[in-house]
């Protein structure tokens, strides 16, 4: 009875650490937060003075005291304390700074492939520190595949390919297990880092991130548009250090990102290669779902099934898919003991 009642007041909930955002799912009242994984610290007195969208505005604007800083590469921790201090900043926003030890909540997050046990072991203590009671990591093409209802239970071949700020993450997932993977380092922030180097090669001028975003999200297409797009792109002039501002089109942005674009479809491609012939014949009948915000880039669905030659379809609202299917775990208790990355230095506390 006792706990029963623990269980109405605790508000157990589902992250989605990823590298360009962070997203936090409530049981009972879906997805709350959905902030960037960005953190501004005053470097003289290492206190964090903004998280999420307030610390996003003041990246490349801030005096040298103040960084701005992203604590993840690549969907793992890159500064412990950090990340720490926003999940804490995250997680406190949830329970509205009346948390104590009787309602700490149960926490499953999402995390890459290709996690060691050190990067694990961080997850675990920076979630705990941040005030999680447990903390359940899975890893995220799972997330994003119970996110987006694949039937994942049952023998049948489910291809996902969750596309984040940091990594790609393709997989065959069969029978609640993954069967073959792969997990490439070119995702959206990749892209962003093309059109940067592209507007440097090819108009001598020196972008911001947030400017680079801003053109990848307006104009950014994988295959030809019916009708063209322009944007106006603005920057330093690297010759005479002045501002500058150029229109650039969908197709020149098309050109800059070409070769990340390709880089992804051959890895699905090696990932099909890899794949047992009676899950292959599943794939084929029934498709490939895209996931994460990459699955937004116009055109990326139709270039990747031309490539293929296999359906390919974005899940409905790609963003939210990993934070959903975590959330979706809260209560599937079997599936989530399962499919969770165990770890033996990790001590559980009981339910």
């Amino acid at each position: 009875m006792f706990e029963g009642i623990l269980g109405k007041l605790r508000k157990d909930i589902g992250i989605d650490l990823g590298t360009a955002n962070t997203l936090v799912y409530v049981k009972g009242r879906g997805v709350v937060i959905n902030e960037p994984s960005v953190v501004a610290v005053n470097t003289k007195t290492e206190q964090i003075l903004a998280v999420g969208n307030e610390a996003k505005e003041m990246l490349g604007k801030t005096p040298p005291h103040i960084l701005t800083t992203r604590p993840l590469i690549n969907g793992i921790i890159s500064d412990f304390e950090v990340t720490e201090k926003m999940l804490k900043y995250f997680i406190d926003k949830v329970y509205e700074d009346n948390m104590n030890f009787m309602t700490r909540p149960r926490v499953v997050v999402g995390a890459p492939l290709e996690i060691t046990e050190v990067e694990l072991k961080a997850i675990t203590d920076a979630a705990t520190n941040a005030g999680a009671r447990e903390v359940i990591v899975i890893q995220e093409p799972m997330a994003a595949a119970i996110g987006a209802r694949m039937p994942i239970r049952e023998p049948i071949g489910n291809f996902i390919v969750e596309i984040g700020g940091g990594t790609a993450e393709i997989a065959v997932i069969s029978l609640s297990g993954i069967v073959t993977w792969r997990s490439i380092p070119v995702a959206g922030d990749e892209l962003n880092r093309n059109i940067i180097q592209y507007a440097r090669d090819y108009f001598n001028l020196l972008l911001g991130e947030k400017q680079a975003e801003e053109i990848k999200i307006k104009i950014g297409s994988a295959i030809e548009l019916n009708e063209p797009m322009h944007f106006p792109m603005r920057g330093r002039d690297l010759v005479s250090g002045l501002p500058k501002e150029v229109m650039i089109n969908d197709s020149q942005v098309r050109e800059a990102i070409a070769k990340s674009l390709r880089a992804i479809i051959e890895n699905i491609k090696g990932v099909l290669e890899t794949t047992p012939p009676e899950l292959v014949a599943d794939i084929h009948e029934r498709g490939i779902v895209l996931s994460g915000g990459g699955a937004l880039l116009r055109g990326f669905d139709q270039l990747i099934a031309r490539a293929v030659e296999i359906p390919v379809r974005i899940a409905d609202d790609p963003l939210t898919s990993v934070v959903r299917g975590a959330g979706i775990l809260l209560d599937e208790e079997e599936l989530l003991s399962e499919i969770s990355i165990k770890n033996q230095n990790q001590k559980h506390s009981p339910l």
